[in-house]
Parts: C-alpha cells; sequence; structure tokens
C-alpha cells in the first residue's frame, strides 16, 4: 500500500452552456441531448484556456487547504488537451498561477486521455516519500469543445469543459492509502477515438484544415462493446489478489464516458448501482476532468467519509480500462 492522503481539491468550470441551446444553434430535436447523450447542460470555454482553467482549479485547492504553493513539490497535469504541443501543458499550468514565477516547482505531464487522473493518482502515490516529494498537486484541465465537429451531434451534446485539481499528501499515519491501482490496454480499439489531425502523422503542413480530420471522431458502438466484453473479468483481475471485494466499496467514482456506459456498469454490478455516483447530466463527459471533478464533488457534499473504501474506473481512448481503489 501506498501511504497517500487527499488534503484538499478545487474546480474551475467555464461558461454554463444549456442543451437547448446547443439543440437551437444546431437544428437538433428539443431533447435530444438529454435523451442520447443525458446531458442537461455543459461547460464550455469562451476566454479560457487548459492553462488558465488548471491554474484557477489549484488556486482553489490551495485555498481549500492549510499550504501555499511554496510547500509543494511537484505539479502534475493530468489531461489528454492542451495548450501547444511544445512546452508540456504543466509548465503552462504553473506560468499561469499567481505565484507561478516566484517558486521552481518541478513539473511533468501524464497522459492517458481519459483515464490521465487515475493513471497519475497511481504514479504519484508511489512516489510519494514524506522527503523528496510531502506535498504533490494532481491537475485536470480539459478543453474539449475546440475539437467537436458539430456535423456529429452524439458527440456535439456529450462534451464539456472543466479543470479539477487535487493536493495528495505523505500520509505517515497509513490510515489513508491507495491499495491498488490497474490499466489495461486492448489495442484493437486504439483508432475508435481520435483526432487523425495535428500530429506527425499527418502534420498540419501537408494536411490543411478540414472539419473532418481535425476534429474528435468516436465510435459509440465499437467502445461500448469493447467495454461490455472486458470490464468484468477486468475488475475480476482487479480484485483477486485483494482481501477486498467489489462488495466491500463505499463508492463508486467512475468516469462520465456517456449515458449508455453508465447504465451498462450498473447493469453489471446492479447491488451496487446505488453507490455509483454521476454528474453526466450537469457538465457532460469532460474527458479526465470527469473523475476528479466528480470525486471533489464527492467529498465536498460529503458523500464519502475519512476511512470510506473508494474506487475510480474509466475507459479512455487506446482502448485502456483503468481502476484504483483507495482509501479515503
Amino acid at each position: 500500500m501506498n501511504q497517500v492522503k487527499i488534503i484538499a481539491s478545487g474546480k474551475y468550470l467555464p461558461q454554463a452552456i444549456l442543451s437547448s441551446e446547443i439543440e437551437t444553434k444546431y437544428n437538433l430535436r428539443k431533447g435530444w441531448s438529454e435523451k442520447y447523450s443525458g446531458v442537461q447542460k455543459r461547460h464550455h470555454v469562451t476566454f479560457e484556456s487548459n492553462g488558465y482553467m488548471g491554474a484557477r482549479a489549484i488556486e482553489d485547492a490551495l485555498n481549500n487547504s492549510e499550504l501555499d504553493l511554496s510547500d509543494i513539490d511537484l505539479i502534475v497535469s493530468a489531461s489528454g488537451t492542451f495548450d501547444y504541443i511544445i512546452p508540456n501543458q504543466s509548465s503552462i499550468i504553473k506560468s499561469e498561477l499567481k505565484e507561478g514565477l516566484k517558486y521552481n516547482i518541478p513539473t511533468i505531464d501524464i497522459d492517458t486521455t481519459c483515464l490521465s487522473f487515475v493513471t497519475a493518482f497511481e504514479i504519484v502515490a508511489k512516489i510519494l516519500d514524506g522527503k523528496q516529494y510531502k506535498n504533490i498537486i494532481l491537475v485536470s484541465a480539459e478543453v474539449s469543445s475546440n475539437g467537436l465537429n458539430p456535423s456529429n451531434p452524439e458527440t456535439l451534446t456529450l462534451f464539456g469543459d472543466a479543470a479539477a485539481a487535487f493536493i495528495l499528501t505523505f500520509d505517515a499515519s497509513g490510515k489513508s492509502n491507495l491499495i491498488k491501482g490497474m490499466t489495461k490496454t486492448y489495442s484493437e480499439g486504439a483508432y475508435q477515438t481520435i483526432i487523425e489531425g495535428g500530429g506527425n502523422k499527418n502534420w498540419f503542413r501537408e494536411n490543411p484544415f478540414n472539419e473532418s480530420q481535425y476534429t474528435f471522431k468516436m465510435n459509440g458502438k465499437q467502445l461500448l462493446k469493447l467495454a461490455k466484453n472486458n470490464i468484468r473479468d477486468f475488475l475480476d483481475e482487479f480484485f483477486d489478489d485483494l482481501s477486498q471485494s467489489i462488495d466491500d466499496i463505499d463508492i463508486i467514482v467512475p468516469h462520465q464516458a456517456s449515458k449508455i456506459g453508465l447504465m451498462l456498469f450498473k447493469q453489471m454490478y446492479p447491488q451496487k448501482s446505488h453507490l455509483v455516483m454521476e454528474n453526466l447530466s450537469e457538465y457532460g463527459n469532460c474527458i479526465a476532468a470527469s473523475i476528479p471533478l466528480l470525486l471533489h464533488q464527492c467529498i465536498e457534499n460529503r458523500k464519502i467519509e475519512r476511512g470510506e473504501l473508494c474506487l475510480t474506473l474509466g475507459t479512455s481512448a487506446g482502448f485502456s480500462i483503468g481502476a484504483s481503489l483507495f482509501k479515503y
């Protein structure tokens, strides 16, 4: 077990956009978004960047703690979207902090798209040692709205923008800890979720902008099939070497991938469906910010108490399934 304790969290949300506004703007039938995507509203950036939102979420987390930026030993950006190809996103977020130029805190990025927070939480928990790393900030800042294709209602109505930040500390008492983290990648789904343009495979100079190549594509049916075929086996293996089982979990914080995805998981584990937290209707799918935003809400609303077991679980582009089990 890794001795890690969540001591504070924070968030930043840009302007709220109602589903009715999107439906009117893009000539969709009234109620389409809620019926098919399960989303009533989401937040979309106007002037904000990933860096701006991430910095504000970090400052909110610091305000909710007894720490200052000078107490932080590392800043980790756990996100799938970014402001620039170079430099790394965490360095941009740090530069946007009010005191970002004052302290030379190291910054790194961890990107497993929608699972970035889950992956980063596991890695950070393992390097927290109470010596070199006492306090680490983990931040997920996602702007999905810039990459959506207006001609694809499935993705247009599903995704939102948000940022959430957590301060993790080494817990000398051992009362709070990461029990296990695990990720598996099923490469038959590698190209089922993609933005084709912008990388070295389809570089800008040789590939002038067109809507299809430079916007988000998702084969929802194939992704659901992959999830349905693999999640149960994944969780059986996850708990196989643990003294705990899924029946011991106090709260489940899943990625808000889609309305059908959440329903699928609940159908697999009906005995735990009442413990599955959701905020899809309020915020949409916020990529890697979904899980930390929902976890922040759960902590803020006292849905989870100290000493309780929390399971975070999700899927991501690539195609991966990941989970972490920790004692809050």
